[in-house]
């Protein structure tokens, strides 16, 4: 038999169903998923999904061995159907099996009917494989509770548990799979709509019934065991009444439905057996007779057809008849006797009253497929679109309720500060504060140093200006004494010093020293209006050394006389008010931080993938969690509007006890004077900044001048040295000649007539007594190259020249023709590539205050090595400002 009625292993409880499970024969399944994923995705993705299709094989060969003919206990096979059905839902979305061409049309499934094993249903449907699992679980779960000991108290509990999950089972497959299983080509009896809602019926009937037992054994008031015991004669009423209509009524055998008619009629009449109890207890006799005999005719009607049915419930029925029987024979006397009430007829009376303790258990949690990892990296593009269509709901929801919240907090600001708001109740409270840009500002200007740090920068200036003007002063002296040396030489040898003068050479270096000098003449009196600047506004800039500044500001004074001294209490629900004000804020916050957090966390893709339903209703359930959230922004919005409104009344108070209008004055202008002397230092501040970059500036140029002068003294100095020699061979040179002539006049020789003096022994040179006393340059000597001297004829060595083997001097002019050793020589050239100094040291900046602009030549001075840091950006135009 497919279904059979099983006792439990009490003799003493009554005799309840449990149903077999559906056959079905082996399928392949792992070859044309395989198969489908290769093809559709590709073979690099079947062989990552290698694991997830040996489980799905697996899972599929245990339903096989297991199916009609269970070998593993109960509960194993239980698991075994749960994951099952999960791993089919997550299949269902991502491989479309069906006869269709260009689906997957190789999988075929069959299964045979639970009550007639000979019919079978054969589709290429997954909703058959569903439909069939979840049957097979609700049997499982009849069989688990049909196991319990049902003669103890907990066997009791737990069997009336095992049946409410079969019937939870046999309701999730009515409601969610049946109708499209049903729909195929070829279908069983067992897996229609009426079938599974008649076993729902028939497990939760059963499952009473152990409740109505425990009740029993408790010791419950005869009124309650009726309403339960009715409950469960409802129940078993129902499938009966399923039973008996197409397509049920030739599909079962004899058995069940006697066994089910039996257990309505026990139950009805155990119903009225108890309630006529409780009749009995309130002396309604009459009522308890009709209730009596009305469960008698029951029982006596239900005994005419129990052919097949159990003998343990014709004995149980039989007990009941009995005991109800000699109650009825009792009231009957006693009516007769004593009370005389009209029996009413069984017909006029009220229907029993009855109470369900038991319902199907919800299934979407234990057979929720959304956490599986099955197939994740599989996600077909309609899922893909699903999921972007309820995002784009979940985002507007977001947007939306986002902007409410700003607007409410913007109103919130907005109001408080027409109100003056709680700037007003800080000031009374001595904690006044300043506008966050002003606030701002002040800080900046207190990082930087503040007024109390312009001395240390003036001093830095000091500093530069005085180094600057040393240098100057060492560049010149330099030039001075190497024009006096000239000039010594010059007279000292007259027409033979053919040397060009010192002061024609260095022509365009002097102009360039004077200019420096007249600029640091002028940034010196730049320097002086700074100075005097900061000592005349230093008392308008000390309020920035105020530390807090808010130290700076007026204070709100309470009134010299009260009329009904209320100062206070007007204050205290005012500062509550903004404290409730504050708090619905923070939950404005919280709120809004928990709409992300919730947005962040909603993955409904493993949903989606796995949904038996519609998307849009998917969608439409998801979005809901969202309702509550957007519940209490509204009640936050509107607590918020009736709050500012007694603020606004609190304040009207507030304003007319306090001097409010002559605080804000005060106030107003105290602002104006930190802004002003903001505005006073900002201006002294960059003077100073641009007296530093000036100074720089020109250290580095002076630098570079000071440098070409330096070389200019040193070449001429070497030159000086060889005219020196010169000079000397050519006195030698006439004094040999004069030794040599008998006559009295000296003979000098011609102009080109060599030394006979050797140069490897000059102090054997025959010296002029004009040359013994001939200073030698001062200046210190640098290394230079002389070539290694010739032997010459007589023992004499000819002069060798020392310009042809030296680099030649920016300031070494060349013999010119005609036999002048020393021309003018023209103006050093300056290097290329760097701006006159008397020129902006950086683009667009104009400082006439700190140089003169007049016969400055461009390319003169190189541009600034770097900007002085400041606080401030700078401004355009020039620093100096006239004070």
């Amino acid at each position: 038999m497919a279904t059979g009625a099983t006792t439990s292993a009490s003799p003493a409880t009554n005799v309840m169903l449990a149903i077999h499970e559906k056959k079905t024969v082996q399928l392949d399944l792992y070859r044309p998923l395989r198969q489908f994923i290769a093809f559709t995705y590709s073979e690099r993705e079947a062989q990552s999904l290698e694991d997830d299709l040996d489980a799905v094989r697996e899972l599929r060969a245990n339903i096989e061995r297991n199916s009609g003919n269970p070998s593993d206990p109960a509960t194993s096979r239980r698991d075994v159907l749960q994951s099952y059905f999960k791993a089919l839902c997550v299949m269902e979305s991502r491989f479309p099996i069906s006869p269709d061409k260009d689906q997957i049309n190789t999988v075929t499934f069959t299964w045979h009917d639970a009550f007639k094993p000979k019919q079978k249903a054969v589709q290429q449907s997954i909703h058959l494989e569903k439909a069939a699992v979840l049957f097979n679980l609700g049997a499982v779960h009849s069989q688990i509770g049909l196991g319990y000991d049902r003669s103890t108290v907990d066997g009791r509990k737990m069997a009336s548990h095992a049946f409410i999950a079969a019937a939870g089972a046999f309701s999730f497959l009515k409601e969610n799979v049946a109708s499209k299983a049903s729909a195929g080509s070829s279908t069983t009896v067992d897996l229609t709509v009426e079938c599974v809602g008649m076993l729902e019926r028939l497990m939760l009937a059963q499952a009473q019934e152990c409740v109505f037992e425990n009740t029993i054994a408790k010791g419950s008031t005869p009124g309650v065991c009726a309403k339960i015991s009715r409950q469960v004669g409802i129940f078993y009423e129902e499938a009966l009444a399923a039973l008996n209509v197409a397509p049920l009524i030739q599909h079962f055998e004899k058995g069940w439905i006697s066994h089910v008619q039996l257990k309505a009629a026990q139950f009805y009449a155990e119903a009225c057996y108890r309630y006529g109890l409780e009749l009995h207890e309130k002396e309604e006799i009459a009522e308890e007779i009709s209730r009596l005999k009305s469960g008698i005719s029951a029982l006596t009607e239900v005994k005419k057809s129990s052919k097949g049915a159990a003998a343990q419930l014709l004995d149980a029925i039989a007990k009941l008849e009995g005991n109800m029987t000699r109650n009825l024979d009792r009231a009957v006397k006693e009516n007769d006797r004593v009370y005389l009430m009209r029996v009413p007829s069984p017909g006029s009376l009220t229907p029993l009253p009855a109470f369900s303790l038991v319902k199907p258990m919800p299934m979407n949690d234990v057979l929720d497929a959304s956490k599986e990892r099955l197939f994740a990296s599989l996600v077909p593009d309609n899922s893909a679109k699903a999921l972007s269509r309820y995002t784009e709901m979940v985002d507007d929801v977001i947007r939306t309720q986002a902007e409410k919240l700003q607007q409410a907090s913007e109103l919130t600001r907005v109001r408080l500060r027409e109100m003056d708001l709680p700037d007003s109740i800080l000031a009374l409270e001595g904690h006044s504060t300043l506008p966050q840009d002003l606030k701002e500002d002040v800080e900046a200007v207190q990082i930087s140093g503040g007024p109390a740090g312009l001395e240390a920068e003036l001093q830095q200036l000091r500093d530069l200006r005085r180094v600057n003007q040393e240098m100057l002063v060492q560049t010149e002296d330099l030039l001075k004494k190497e024009s006096g040396e000239d000039g010594q030489f010059r007279s000292q040898f007259g027409t033979r010093w053919t040397r060009p003068q010192s002061s024609t050479l260095t022509k365009n270096l002097q102009d360039r020293l004077n200019r420096f000098a007249a600029n640091l003449k002028q940034a010196a009196e730049s320097d002086a209006r700074i100075e005097r600047s900061v000592k005349d506004h230093y008392a308008l800039m000390s309020i920035l050394d105020r530390q807090p500044i808010e130290s700076a500001l007026p204070s709100l004074s309470r009134p010299m006389m009260s009329l009904d001294a209320n100062e206070d209490a007007v204050v205290g629900a005012l500062k509550q008010s903004l404290r409730q004000l504050e708090t619905l804020g923070a939950q404005r916050a919280a709120l809004e931080d928990m709409l992300k957090e919730m947005k962040r966390k909603d993955d409904i893709l493993p949903k989606l993938m796995t949904s038996v339903g519609s998307s849009e209703d998917l969608f439409r359930k998801e979005i809901s969690k969202y309702d509550h959230i957007c519940e209490d922004i509204t009640q936050n919005i509107e607590a918020q509007e009736q709050l500012l409104l007694h603020i606004q009344a609190h304040n009207d108070e507030f304003f007319a006890i306090f001097n409010i209008e002559d605080y804000k004055a005060s106030r107003e202008k105290s602002y104006q004077q930190i802004r002003a002397a903001i505005s006073k230092y900002q201006e002294i501040k960059e003077n100073i900044n641009e007296g530093l970059k000036f100074y720089v500036t020109l250290q580095d140029a002076i630098t570079n001048v000071k440098q070409q002068c330096s070389d200019f003294v040193m070449t001429r100095s070497m030159q000086c040295r060889e005219m020196i020699d010169d000079v000397q061979r050519q006195v030698a040179g006439l004094s040999f000649q004069d030794n040599k002539n008998t006559s009295s006049y000296p003979s000098y020789p011609p102009a080109n007539q060599p030394q006979l003096v050797p140069r490897n022994n000059p102090t054997q040179q025959p010296q002029h007594p004009d040359l013994q006393n001939v200073p030698r340059p001062s200046h210190p000597q640098a290394p230079y190259y002389r070539p290694p001297e010739q032997p010459a004829m007589g023992g004499y060595s000819q002069p060798q020249p020392t310009y042809g083997v030296q680099q030649p001097s920016p300031y070494h002019m060349p013999p010119a023709q005609g036999g002048v050793p020393y021309p003018p020589q023209a103006a050093p050239q300056q290097p290329q590539g760097g701006p006159e100094y008397g020129q902006p040291p950086y683009s667009n900046w104009q400082a006439p205050q700190y140089y003169n602009g007049h016969g400055q030549q461009p390319g003169s001075f190189p541009r600034p090595p770097y900007t002085a840091p400041s606080p401030y950006p700078p401004h355009q135009g020039g620093y100096y400002r006239p004070q």
